[in-house]
């Protein structure tokens, strides 16, 4: 009998000052940027705990954790390819995810495009696999505050 499976992931980053945006494994233009160890793109990191715990795989700070140096200011996308090889070795495959950004700056919905296709290229799926949602906290708590961003991914994989 072939599995299926979801799962659940969550991140937040806080801005900071003299770092670049880069969420979706994109870079944007905003005058702060995520800090975290690595590039702090949110997104990937939402969307790979997401597809770690689908997998019954942990999470991301047990296999990319902060403390390791050759993760320090790593490209997220790179984290993202391993996850996936990581969800390939049980013979798992996307079937798709569902992504929604929180944030109330900057704009996200004319990036959206753009980050499904570096998404779907880095993790070798279809565009169509992937759904990337933006919304605001109507300036309620940290995100309303500008303080920094969540993102919230949730996953269905499949054994093929």
């Amino acid at each position: 009998m072939k599995k299926i499976r979801t799962g659940f992931g969550y991140d937040v980053h806080q801005f900071a000052e003299d770092r670049e945006l880069w969420l979706g494994g994109i870079r944007l233009q905003h005058t702060k940027g995520l800090k975290g160890h690595s590039d702090a793109d949110v997104l990937i990191h939402a969307l790979c705990d997401a597809l770690l715990g689908a997998g019954n795989l942990r999470d991301i700070g047990y296999h990319f954790p902060d403390t390791a140096g050759e993760y320090k200011g790593i490209d997220s996308k790179i984290l993202l390819s391993q996850t996936m090889d990581l969800i390939r070795s049980k013979n798992y495959e996307l079937g798709n995810a569902d992504i929604t950004v929180c944030a109330e700056n900057p704009k996200l919905n004319p990036s959206i495009p753009q980050m499904k296709a570096c998404l779907a290229e880095v993790m070798k799926v279809e565009i169509e696999d992937i759904s990337i949602k933006a919304t605001t906290s109507e300036k309620m708590g940290f995100v309303g505050r500008e303080e920094g961003i969540a993102v919230y991914a949730s996953v269905l994989i499949f054994q093929e």
